[in-house]
C-alpha cells in the first residue's frame, strides 16, 4: 500500500510541471511568427502631393501589411504591388504592371484568385490621409517566386473596381515607392 501511495504522489508532483509545459506550448503556438520585413517610402508623382511609408513584414505564410499616406483626395484608391521596383517615371508608369508571378487574374485580395501584389483599397478620410493594416497572401518578404522586394507599391487616384482585367480601372499613379529590406 504504502508504495501505491508514493507512486500515487510522484504522479501528482508531475502534474504541476506537465500543465506548465502544455501552457507554454499553447502560448508560442499563439505568437505570431515574425520574419523579414520591407519598407516602401512613397513619393507623389508629378503634379499629385501624396507621400507616406509602407511597412511590411512576414508572419507564418502571410504578409502584414501596415500603411500610413497623406496628401490623397478623399475616398477610396487602388493600392497595389507593382513588378518593378523603378519610379523614375514622373508619372510612375516604370513601375509596371501588377506583380503578378502565379499568373492570376486581377481580383479583390479577399478572393481567392487575384495578383500578388493585389492589396486593398486606401480609404482617405476628409483630410487626405489613410491608414491601413491588412495581412496578405500570397506576396512574401525575402524569398520565392512571391517575393516583394525589389518592386515597387502604387497608390492610384481612384477606386479599384477589382474586376477590370488587368488594372482594376485604378486610374493614374499619384505615389510610387520601391520596397526595400530592412
Amino acid at each position: 500500500m504504502a508504495k501505491k501511495s508514493l507512486a500515487l504522489k510522484g504522479e501528482l508532483m508531475k502534474r504541476p510541471m506537465l500543465i506548465s509545459v502544455i501552457a507554454t506550448l499553447a502560448a508560442c503556438a499563439a505568437m505570431a511568427v515574425h520574419g523579414e520585413s520591407a519598407v516602401a517610402v512613397l513619393d507623389s508623382t508629378a503634379g499629385n502631393s501624396a507621400k507616406g511609408t509602407i511597412g511590411f513584414e512576414q508572419r507564418g505564410d502571410k504578409v502584414f501589411v501596415d500603411a500610413k499616406v497623406s496628401g490623397l483626395a478623399p475616398g477610396m484608391h487602388g493600392f497595389h504591388v507593382h513588378e518593378k521596383g523603378d519610379c523614375s517615371a514622373s508619372d510612375g508608369m516604370s513601375a509596371g504592371g501588377h506583380f503578378n508571378p502565379t499568373g492570376k487574374p486581377h481580383g479583390n485580395p479577399a478572393s481567392a484568385d487575384h495578383h500578388a501584389g493585389d492589396m486593398p483599397a486606401l480609404v482617405a478620410d476628409a483630410a487626405g490621409n489613410a491608414t491601413l493594416q491588412a495581412e496578405l497572401a500570397p506576396m512574401s518578404v525575402g524569398g520565392g517566386v512571391t517575393d516583394i522586394v525589389g518592386k515597387a507599391v502604387i497608390v492610384h487616384k481612384d477606386a479599384d473596381d477589382y474586376t477590370t482585367q488587368p488594372t482594376g480601372n485604378s486610374g493614374a499613379r499619384v505615389a510610387c515607392g520601391v520596397i526595400r529590406k530592412r
